[in-house]
């Protein structure tokens, strides 16, 4: 441990680099890995559907259906969720939503029909509720705004990262069709769920609340970091200690709606797409259900990178409007292509470039809200944006469902997603120039 006389002479920018350094590879690391079981549980089901759907006879719009009914719950119990976490902390909350959406993800093993489907996503999405803005308010706390981006876009790199693990490990998960009487979507709805039961003993043994609760870093670089934090809560908004005063704080602010419109229309176009993206690959290409693996593994790994390379970049000019909005609009391109062409080089590389796009803008995107929201009404106004994105997490995979069944391909469907890619960035266009969001800090770096 060092003394106040050598801590004294150590210069503010090392000893942030230091602090930030530790935080950073102690927590994103770890809830990187959470979220990763979280979106892979989510959506594994895209590639479950290639038997589950002939062994239960279910149709696109039954498919469709219980994969957006996900979100519904998923939406209405985001608020009290969050809050739940500033009343418990962040290591007791997560751990029990990782408990619980472990065991229902399991239980996906013994769907039969469409009712038990509807149920049994609806009941996922209840208790996965949360997670997400949870996490991402949780590094609010811990990094100050001109680092915010980065380091969201590192935890957030999970979401790409585990269409590649996804991906890569489909076909050996359904190759098990029949072992000891199991099909092989029962093998991979058991087996992709079992890791957040053993995450949530994880963080609840290891993850710190708060800064302050951080035995990792040493007593100068927790009050650096806390400084840090109270200076940018100091400048983003005044403080209440009153629940429904804050409530009403972020129901009333435009900036809230603009961003949560913004994500209801992102997300609609992420899971219109993601839900079915094994069967739409197939579709168009005749790959084999492991080729179309690897091939939905090697978007993710271009995406990731997108995400990480836009971020820093939205970080180091200091600007995340233009960000969001040029990445949309590329992808508003490529689904304009997809659904036009049958070629499969071709559809191949538009629908490249909507994952990439998307993935790039999401770092800038989750960056928002915290530059007018601080503390508890950051955590509730991660909450409603959420709450509002995720229904375009029932739309979307609803949609898709309902244009295959009525069209016969999925390729009308990926036309109209064109529409809300551009309306995305059309949100983020509106908070630009008639809410201008800047930081009142000049963005520095310490790497």
């Amino acid at each position: 441990m060092m003394n106040s006389d050598t801590a004294a002479c150590i210069p503010a920018a090392d000893l942030g680099r230091s602090a930030l350094t530790k935080a950073s590879w102690r927590l994103v690391p770890l809830l990187a890995l959470g979220y990763a079981t979280a979106y892979m549980d989510r959506v594994n089901i895209s590639f479950a559907s290639l038997q589950m759907n002939r062994d239960l006879g279910f149709s696109a719009s039954v498919y469709g259906l219980g994969a957006g009914l996900f979100f519904i719950s998923y939406a209405f119990c985001e608020i009290p969720s969050n809050l739940l976490l500033v009343r418990f902390g962040a290591r007791r909350w997560l751990s029990r939503i990782m408990f619980t959406w472990g065991m229902l993800a399991i239980g996906m093993v013994f769907v039969r029909s469409p009712r038990e489907f509807y149920t049994m996503r609806f009941l996922l999405g209840l208790a996965e509720a949360g997670f997400f803005p949870g996490v991402v308010f949780y590094l609010t706390e811990w990094f100050p705004p001109e680092h915010r981006a980065r380091t969201i876009s590192r935890f957030y790199i999970a979401l790409p990262l585990s269409s590649t693990l996804m991906g890569a490990i489909a076909e050996v998960l359904l190759s098990l069709d029949g072992r000891f009487s199991a099909a092989g979507w029962q093998w991979l709805f058991a087996l992709e769920g079992f890791p957040a039961l053993i995450l949530s003993v994880i963080f609840f043994l290891y993850l710190p609340d708060t800064p302050a609760d951080a035995t990792w870093l040493t007593p100068e670089e927790r009050i650096w970091l806390q400084t840090e934090l109270s200076t940018a809560r100091a400048q983003a908004t005044k403080p209440s200690s009153h629940t429904l005063k804050d409530l009403h704080t972020v129901l009333t602010d435009r900036r809230t709606w603009l961003i949560g419109l913004f994500f209801l229309f992102a997300l609609t176009t992420l899971y219109g797409y993601a839900f079915s993206a094994p069967s739409i690959l197939q579709s168009v290409t005749g790959l084999s259900v492991g080729w179309t693996g690897v091939l939905i593994a090697i978007m993710g790994i271009f995406g990731a990178a997108a995400m990480l390379w836009n971020a820093r970049h939205s970080d180091r000019s200091n600007e995340r409007p233009l960000h969001i909005i040029v990445p949309f609009l590329l992808m508003a391109a490529g689904y304009f292509i997809a659904g036009l062409t049958r070629n499969p080089v071709c559809f191949v590389f538009a629908i490249t470039l909507t994952v990439v796009a998307y993935n790039a803008a999401q770092g800038p995107a989750l960056a928002l809200p915290a530059t007018f929201l601080t503390g508890r009404t950051a955590a509730i106004g991660y909450a409603v944006v959420n709450a509002v994105g995720m229904t375009g997490g029932f739309f979307g995979p609803y949609w898709m469902g309902r244009a295959r069944d009525l069209t016969g391909n999925y390729q009308h469907g990926l036309l109209t997603l064109a529409i809300p890619s551009v309306a995305a960035s059309s949100c983020i266009f509106l908070l630009r120039f008639y809410l201008p969001l800047k930081h009142d800090r000049q963005a520095q770096s310490f790497e």
